[in-house]
């Protein structure tokens, strides 16, 4: 077996791992390669990205390695952020939204838990939607993050409060968040 590209294995791990990014230690421990080695791709990493021809650079925060967007291309990350969010969402973050606005507060984990799959994409598009928030800290262990909806979901939905979400049938279980987004959404189509 030949030795796998790491300097392409982290910058797919950093990707997926988003505004989370990651540590030494989790690279280090998911590649079951040396501190140095991990250390040494990053670096391997961060100088190709110098140059106006890539468009990503990574960036450390708290000992926490990220992909993020360079400077000189903010404009166009800008533009793009303030697009209308009449683009249509994907089946997962329609799912994801309709847990959320019948069910706030929520953390991701009890999204996740409902759901049956991982929901960090989900939630990061409708958290840059501006459709759902974050809107304090669960008590406990960890104090995960609790979401819920925004001003703009309301707006976007034509709806004053969230009090006026349609009802969900009783005969709905408690776990299928895909009856609950098609009922949501068949109410609010465009």
């Amino acid at each position: 077996m030949s030795k796998p590209n790491w300097k392409a294995v982290v910058e797919g791990l950093l990707f997926v791992a988003g505004d989370e990014g990651l540590s030494i230690k989790q690279l280090k421990d998911t590649l079951e390669i040396s501190e140095e080695e991990v250390r040494a791709t990053i670096a391997e990493l961060k100088e190709s990205y110098k140059g106006e021809e890539k468009g990503i650079d990574i960036l450390e925060i708290a000992n926490v390695y990220q992909l993020t967007t360079k400077k000189e291309i903010s404009d166009y990350v800008k533009k793009l952020m303030d697009e209308p969010i009449h683009q249509s969402l994907s089946q997962a973050a329609l799912e994801t939204l309709a847990i959320v606005a019948y069910r706030q507060p929520i953390t991701r984990a009890e999204i996740e838990e409902i759901r049956g799959v991982k929901t960090e994409r989900p939630l990061q598009t409708l958290v840059g939607k501006a459709l759902v928030k974050e809107v304090g800290r669960a008590e406990g262990a960890g104090r995960a993050i609790l979401y819920g909806t925004t001003n703009e979901f309301l707006n976007h939905f034509g709806l004053k409060t969230i009090e006026e979400l349609p009802p969900l049938p009783e005969d709905i279980a408690t776990d299928n968040s895909e009856h609950e987004a098609d009922l949501f959404f068949q109410n609010f189509q465009e």
